[in-house]
C-alpha cells in the first residue's frame, strides 16, 4: 500500500510540476482588439469614451447586473475623471480612471479590477478619421501573472472578451452616427440663421440650410428675354 501511495503521491508531482511548466510559458502580457466604423465625424464619437455617463450608455457590461453600485469622482469627464463598480459575482468590483484624454482622436483607461481576482490593465479607444466616417478602435492590454496565465488555458480571451467590445461598439455606433445628425442639423440652422441676419431677403434652400444660388449676371449686359414660343 505504501508503494502504491508513493505511486500516486509521484503521478501527482508530476502532473503539478507539468502543469506549472505549462502555465509559465503562457503569454506574459494580453492584447484584444475590435474596431467599427461610424458615420460620424472622430468629434461626435470622442465624448462617448471622454464622458463617464455616456460611457454607461454603451457598456456592454452595465446590463449585466443593473442593480449594481456605481460611484463616480467629482468630475465625471477628461482625465482624471474615475467610476468603480460593485455588483454580482459576474461583474465584480473594480475602478476605471481616464489617465489621457487627447480630444478628438484617443481616451486611455486604467483598469484596477479588485474582485473576484486582483488585476490590473490599461484600455485605448481611439478614433481615426477614414472616409467620411471614423474607425472606432477598442484596444486592452493586460499583464498576466499566474493566475491569469492558468485561467488562459481554459478560456479564449480575444474571444470572450472581443464578443464584448464587439457588443459595446454596435451601441455606440447609432448614439455616435445620432449625435452626428444633430450636430449637421444645428449648423445647417446656424447658417441659415448667419444668411438671415446679413441678408433677409437672401433665399435659403430648406433641404440644406444654406443660401440658394442666385441667378447668374453677366456685368454690362441685360438679362436675355425669353424666346418667343
Amino acid at each position: 500500500m505504501k508503494k502504491v501511495l508513493l505511486g500516486i503521491g509521484g503521478g501527482l508531482g508530476v502532473l503539478v510540476l507539468g502543469f506549472v511548466v505549462a502555465v509559465s510559458m503562457q503569454p506574459d502580457t494580453s492584447h484584444v482588439e475590435r474596431s467599427i466604423l461610424v458615420a460620424a465625424a472622430p468629434a461626435d464619437t470622442f465624448p462617448l469614451a471622454n464622458s463617464l455617463d455616456s460611457w454607461l450608455k454603451w457598456s456592454p457590461w452595465q446590463d449585466i447586473d443593473p442593480a449594481q453600485k456605481v460611484t463616480f469622482s467629482e468630475s465625471h469627464e477628461g482625465k482624471g475623471a474615475w467610476y468603480e463598480w460593485e455588483g454580482n459575482k459576474d461583474v465584480g468590483h473594480g475602478r476605471m480612471t481616464i489617465r489621457e484624454s487627447v480630444a478628438p482622436s484617443k481616451v486611455v483607461e486604467d483598469l484596477h479590477f479588485i474582485e473576484p481576482f486582483e488585476a490590473t490593465a490599461q484600455v485605448t479607444l481611439s478614433f481615426v478619421a477614414e472616409g467620411e466616417g471614423t474607425r472606432v478602435t477598442w484596444a486592452y492590454d493586460g499583464e498576466n501573472d499566474f493566475m491569469a496565465k492558468a485561467a488562459g488555458m481554459f478560456m479564449n480571451m480575444d474571444a470572450m472578451l472581443g464578443a464584448d467590445f464587439e457588443k459595446g461598439l454596435g451601441r455606440l455606433k447609432p448614439l455616435a452616427e445620432s449625435a452626428a445628425t444633430a450636430r449637421v442639423a444645428a449648423e445647417q440652422a446656424a447658417a441659415a440663421a448667419a444668411i438671415a441676419v446679413v441678408d433677409p431677403a437672401a433665399p435659403v434652400d430648406p433641404a440644406t440650410g444654406t443660401a440658394a444660388p442666385a441667378p447668374a449676371n453677366i456685368p454690362g449686359m441685360a438679362p436675355l428675354a425669353p424666346a418667343n414660343p
